[in-house]
């Protein structure tokens, strides 16, 4: 945390009351007013315009203690004014106490501000039905609680400058009318106001109760173990004062900042009878009285208040205006790089070209000309490697063994005995091929199945920013990898019925492979026969039916070749026309026609587009206007020569 020491700050507390040990409330008011108001009213001014919205958190002191434990009197004793009371739960919602000295108030000045700008005033006399009556509004009249808080402006001469936020003292066992997880409640929102660092924990213990049972004491030390961030305020000193010394000084529960005691009005007692009154207390109890000066009295507590939160608003405030601005430029960024607003059909086209036009752009990179700089990392979009992974595939699943011949018996006739007839050929032929004819059906559609993945994928990427027309853009493009996969399969078909209606090629390959084939057979043949060797070996297969074995396999090397070349020669060419071409056309069809009602839908925003530029909208004036708030006060605070 970045604000002092608490040695420091309790070293400043004793020194303030060393130097004037008869302390007035005036003498509170004036304490570091040229210091504090400023920086404390460039605080509230940003809590006012609840940029604490926008995560930036704000230096705030808060108030916390169990039931009963004289919380709302401590209050009531800093600001003059009487505050709800009665049984149970007093404070139902965070209290927000923003107390301005006033030197030339005639009379004190009290409103409520509450409900999203609602602002009440009030008097002095009445202020506690006026924050009943607020409480009841956001709360309901019953006893249950909100974390919707209520702030009470208090304008007065001689109050100290300060900001308080009172929360709702902690109760275990609900009472009835209260709900079943009270605790558990008021625990949430007192934990959501203690945990931030820029946050100081005012504790209120009662001097009655032992320091370490306390919930309020437990609930702090979770957020702030090492207590640098916490003072405690001991109520109800007259009542309990045996031991209190060695309480307060012994310090078994880690408070950082220090101690205060103090006594509460008591009864019809004015505030000025009850401060002259806790004055006589804390000099002349013989147990009372010996407990240090500087750390007695609600005018110590006022003064110890001023400097830990002029303190830390200062150490703060730095850390305020860099979250704002960096907050500020997220925003104005974001805001920036959302489409903008569409008025009128013209431009709603030009952002639905605009749109085609990065779509084919981004495709015929990854589709076309093996480009991945938009998908470095992944692989899955790289699409002229995958499709060249499943044409690589395709060809190897193509089988490459030769057919039975059994056939060749069925084919015999009365003819010259070496001589077979082109039909056995063809027959066997036939028999290979219909082997393979569901294999180029599954390329495509495989291949078509990718395409589309990622012509989807590229499309929403795209318009992201337009989803109210994202369903007519996946229709498109739906219709037109249906169309795509229907081509493919008529040219599959034609390429198959092609291979079957004559046996020919004219591939020098051909005679080559099948020469070469009959040159080993020749080879072989005579090393089998050679007279030198002892042992005579006839290899079934060979002799009649070889020669239209080798014819079979150079052909099918050829068939091969046609079927794998056709289709990837097929693939890529319906691929480069539908990002050139059939794409953006189809788009056009789906989206400008039925008189162009794909760009009337343009016209209207999707409720979280639109809602999305109102919240970056309102965000950037809020911030802009905060921004204001503290570089006025840095300003004032540089010609000061304070930092």
């Amino acid at each position: 945390m970045a604000t002092r020491s608490a040695k420091d700050l309790a070293a400043d507390s004793k020194s303030l009351v060393a130097a004037s040990d008869d302390v007035t409330g005036s003498a509170i008011a004036a304490s570091y007013n040229d210091q504090i108001r400023p920086l404390l009213d460039a605080v509230d001014r940003l809590r006012h315009l609840k940029v604490t919205q926008e995560g930036i958190q704000l230096p705030t002191i808060v108030v916390v203690g169990d039931q009963s434990s004289g919380k709302s009197s401590v209050l009531e004793s800093l600001a003059g004014i009487s505050l709800p009371r009665g049984q149970g739960i007093c404070t139902r919602v965070p209290l927000v106490m923003r107390l301005q000295d006033d030197p030339t108030a005639d009379s004190p000045k009290l409103q409520l501000e509450y409900s999203n700008g609602r602002v009440v005033s009030t008097s002095e006399a009445k202020v506690a039905d006026a924050i009943n009556a607020a409480t009841a509004e956001i709360a309901g009249r019953g006893k249950g609680i909100s974390d919707a808080p209520i702030t009470l402006v208090v304008r007065k001469l001689g109050v100290p400058d300060l900001t308080l936020v009172d929360l709702p003292g902690i109760t275990r066992v609900p009472v009835q009318g209260q709900p079943d997880d009270i605790y558990d409640q008021i625990a949430k929102i007192i934990k959501e106001y203690i945990a931030p660092k820029e946050s100081i924990i005012l504790n209120v213990l009662s001097a009655t109760v032992d320091f370490p049972t306390c919930e309020s004491i437990r609930m702090s030390q979770q957020v702030d173990r090492t207590g640098e961030r916490t003072l405690a305020v001991v109520t109800k000193a007259d009542k309990a004062p045996e031991g209190l010394l060695e309480k307060v000084t012994m310090d078994d529960v880690n408070i950082g900042l220090g101690y205060v005691c103090v006594r509460n009005r008591i009864g019809d007692e004015t505030y000025e009878q009850a401060r002259v009154e806790e004055e006589r207390l804390f000099k002349y109890h013989p147990l009372l009285s010996k407990i240090d000066k500087s750390m007695v009295g609600i005018p110590v507590l006022a003064q110890r208040l001023m400097l830990i939160q002029a303190t830390i608003i200062a150490s703060c405030l730095p850390d305020i205006v860099k979250q704002i601005n960096d907050r500020l430029v997220r925003h104005s960024s974001e805001l920036d790089q959302m489409p903008p607003d569409l008025n009128n059909v013209a431009d709603a086209v030009r952002a639905f070209f605009q749109i085609g036009k990065q779509v084919c752009a981004s495709l015929e990179k990854v589709l076309v000309r093996g480009e991945f700089d938009e998908f470095p990392d992944d692989c899955h979009f790289h699409g002229t490697a995958r499709i060249a992974e499943k044409m690589n595939g395709y060809a190897k699943t193509l089988p490459v063994q030769c057919p039975e011949v059994r056939i060749l018996e069925e084919t015999k006739g009365v003819n010259l005995p070496n001589f077979f007839p082109r039909s056995a050929f063809l027959v066997l032929l036939k028999k290979k091929v219909e082997t393979v004819v569901h294999v180029p059906h599954d390329l495509v559609n495989e291949v078509w199945g990718y395409v589309e993945d990622v012509v989807m994928n590229n499309m929403s990427k795209h318009s992201d920013n337009f989803p109210q027309v994202q369903s007519s853009c996946r229709r498109a493009v739906q219709t037109l990898m249906d169309t795509a996969r229907v081509r493919s399969a008529q040219h599959v078909k034609e390429l198959i019925e092609m291979e079957l209606v004559a046996d020919y090629t004219a591939n020098p390959d051909y005679m080559k492979t099948w020469t070469d084939i009959m040159d080993g057979h020749e080879k072989f043949m005579e090393a089998v026969e050679d007279n030198s060797k002892p042992t005579r070996i006839t290899l079934e297969g060979f002799g009649e039916a070889f020669d239209l074995r080798a014819r079979l396999t150079a052909y099918w090397r050829s068939i091969v070749l046609r079927l794998v070349d056709g289709l990837a020669l097929h693939v890529l060419l319906n691929v480069k026309r539908l990002v050139e071409h059939d794409l953006e056309a189809e788009l056009a069809d789906e989206l400008l026609g039925n008189k162009m009602a794909g760009v009337e839908r343009m016209l209207a925003p999707s409720p979280s587009t639109g809602t999305k530029r109102e919240r970056l909208k309102k965000s950037i004036v809020l911030l802009r206007q905060s921004k204001e708030v503290v570089a006025n006060i840095m300003d004032r605070i540089s010609a000061a020569g304070e930092v």
